[in-house]
């Protein structure tokens, strides 16, 4: 249970293995995770019982999940972000002049993560949560970071985590991927279209800072409301226009 591998501890690696599988199933018993993770359950009780005792699971007749003290360290590590400080305000304007889903997302080891969002008084109901991480060529908040990171970096990223499909509109294919990236780099926007959710559509504008993207912002709704006429006008408008004051904060920030 505390061996090493190579330079890895173990014990730490089964560790995260564990809170990863509580953030998607919630709570548990020892013999389940262990029936998930094939592990003894003696083995499963001893990680869960010394978690809990830490303070990052909570437990309950013998049950267990992640404990709000996630939740205070995402809280404060999301406070360390310069472009979350700053575009909060933006973001709550974008939703209510829009109605939609507004959202900023940033990327970390190749994957787009979503640092806030803002729902508008016309949004479909969106379940994915502050801090959630998907492939960067699923949405338009990740295409559109893509499309401005150095091209060596994006192979890189596309080697590591390749190019899963989530809907059938997805993009699989490397040359496809870097012929939209050129697209949207020459149009200054991303369209999400149905790639990463049925009936949903989205897009997404970069975020600038020291001649380098720091992230991107977005809207996303229903199909039935974000057609190419409405996007290529009001809704790419809208996000330039937050976008640029975003990129002014952030230099004086």
């Amino acid at each position: 249970m505390g061996g090493t591998t190579g330079q890895s501890l173990t014990s730490v690696e089964t560790a995260f293995t564990i809170v990863g599988r509580l953030a998607e199933v919630g709570w548990t018993t020892p013999t389940e995770l262990a029936d998930a993770l094939e592990m003894p359950t003696s083995t499963a009780h001893v990680y869960l019982k010394t978690m809990a005792e830490a303070g990052y699971l909570a437990r309950a007749d013998g049950r267990y999940r992640l404990s709000l003290r996630f939740l205070c360290h995402g809280a404060h590590l999301r406070r360390e972000f310069e472009i979350y400080e700053v575009a909060g305000p933006e973001l709550a304007s974008l939703a209510e002049a829009t109605g939609e889903v507004a959202s900023l997302g940033i990327e970390e080891g190749g994957e787009r993560v979503l640092l806030d969002k803002v729902e508008g008084e016309n949004a479909v109901y969106d379940k994915a949560p502050t801090g959630e991480f998907t492939r960067m060529h699923w949405t338009s908040l990740g295409k559109t970071i893509l499309a401005h990171l150095p091209e060596e970096r994006v192979h890189a990223i596309v080697d590591d985590h390749g190019l899963p499909e989530a809907t059938e509109r997805t993009i699989t294919d490397r040359d496809e991927l870097f012929a939209e990236l050129e697209s949207i780099r020459e149009s200054g926007y991303a369209i999400e279209d149905e790639e990463r959710r049925e009936n949903i559509r989205a897009v997404a504008v970069p975020i600038f800072t020291d001649g380098a993207v720091a992230g991107s912002i977005s809207v996303s709704g229903p199909v039935s409301r974000f057609s190419d006429a409405r996007i290529g006008t009001e809704l790419v408008a809208a996000l330039e226009d937050r976008a640029n004051v975003i990129e002014l904060r952030l230099r004086h920030y």
